[in-house]
């Protein structure tokens, strides 16, 4: 075929990956012109369809987290939540197990911390309480976590499908402990409102602040399994090729149930800190959608539980600031939200060209 037929049968644009990995320096500059294209777009959808002034909607939007110290402190102890799942979800997404369970293992997570309070609140002591919610909470977790990867692991089930399931049983489990709990009335309510049995100290004026130190321990000790351990060298083998890892003598199996346990687990802690630290009570409601919404955080971050940090921080930055916005503004929902969403699109879009380039037909020039 001659050269001119050639080009006349290639496509006119081809998206190929790119061979070299991207070094940080473009990454970031990707990332910024993402950032500087998604306020541009803002900001003709602001002018057009509210007629409102861009400038101004941005600093409302600034201000959601920003303009007091207690809206900054609301602020960290949602990211506190997001956070913690995103870390948990991370063992499991880099070994390519693809938990989208979050959700119910943070529902059992909380819901075994409010079981034990409701029965053993007041009857035991502080400390002992503390050590039984905890304990709890890990385990239920765990076990929302072991029962799909045994599966995966001995039968080769999709996962996916699987954990998606199960957040509705949890659900379902959730709502009758709840309305059995609550007998005639309207509602819940808090959890032992009058002792406070199974409510977390405050530390700096706010019961949220333990989680938070939580959060950045674990953030740090996950990065390291992940990083440098044994364990971690294997997730990170698994994740690559089980082939390749039953080559290596990895048991592969092994590694599946062992990092679900593990990724429920954190998650389980995560309902824990939630109900006493956050809540003091529990509802179908309680995980909030962060088990869906830590999964971009997992995935943009590459796993890297510090960039986690950063990305979880512009989520609950945009939320807060779409909040504000429709406030502000006597905006419906869906508007702020298009202006919130707008950013978080270009963001993700960003990655495509991070990895990917598009190449035009005849002389194959790259479209950055």
């Amino acid at each position: 075929m001659t050269s001119a037929a050639h080009a006349a049968h290639e496509p006119l644009i081809r998206v190929i990956k790119r061979g070299e990995v991207p070094s940080t320096r473009r990454k970031i500059a990707v990332r910024l012109a993402a950032i500087a294209l998604a306020l541009v777009i803002d900001a003709l959808f602001i002018y057009f369809v509210t007629g409102l002034n861009p400038l101004s909607v941005y600093g409302v939007m600034i201000g959601g987290t920003f303009s007091t110290s207690m809206r900054f402190s609301w602020a960290m102890r949602d990211l506190a939540s997001l956070l913690l799942i995103g870390i948990a979800l991370a063992p499991a997404f880099k070994m390519r197990f693809w938990n989208i369970g979050a959700e119910g293992q943070v529902l059992m997570g909380a819901l075994a911390t409010a079981a034990v309070m409701v029965n053993l609140g007041g009857r035991v002591s502080s400390w002992l309480l503390f050590a039984a919610m905890l304990a709890a909470s890990i385990l239920a977790g765990a076990l929302w976590g072991f029962i799909p990867a045994w599966f995966k692991a001995r039968f080769g089930t999709n996962e996916t499908l699987f954990t998606l399931m199960m957040n509705y049983v949890a659900i379902q489990i959730v709502a009758c402990c709840v309305n059995i709990w609550r007998g005639q009335a309207s509602g819940l309510g808090k959890l032992n409102m009058k002792t406070k049995a199974g409510w977390f100290p405050q530390l700096f004026g706010q019961r949220y602040t333990i989680n938070l130190i939580v959060v950045v321990v674990l953030m740090v000790l996950v990065f390291c399994y992940l990083r440098y351990s044994k364990q971690g060298y294997e997730i990170a083998v698994v994740g690559e090729s089980e082939n390749t890892a039953r080559y290596a003598g990895i048991n592969v199996g092994r590694v599946i149930i062992r990092t679900m346990i593990l990724s429920g687990a954190l998650c389980g802690l995560t309902g824990f800190l939630i109900v006493g630290g956050r809540d003091q009570t529990i509802s179908t409601g309680t995980a909030g959608g962060n088990g869906f919404t830590a999964i971009i955080v997992a995935w943009l971050a590459k796993f890297n539980t510090f960039t986690m940090a950063l990305i979880s921080f512009l989520l609950i930055f945009l939320e807060k600031g779409a909040a504000e916005i429709a406030s502000a503004y006597n905006l419906n929902d869906y508007a702020s939200d298009i202006i919130a969403g707008i950013i978080l699109f270009c963001i993700l879009g960003s990655e495509f060209f991070i990895n990917y380039k598009v190449v035009l037909r005849g002389h194959h020039k790259e479209v950055r």
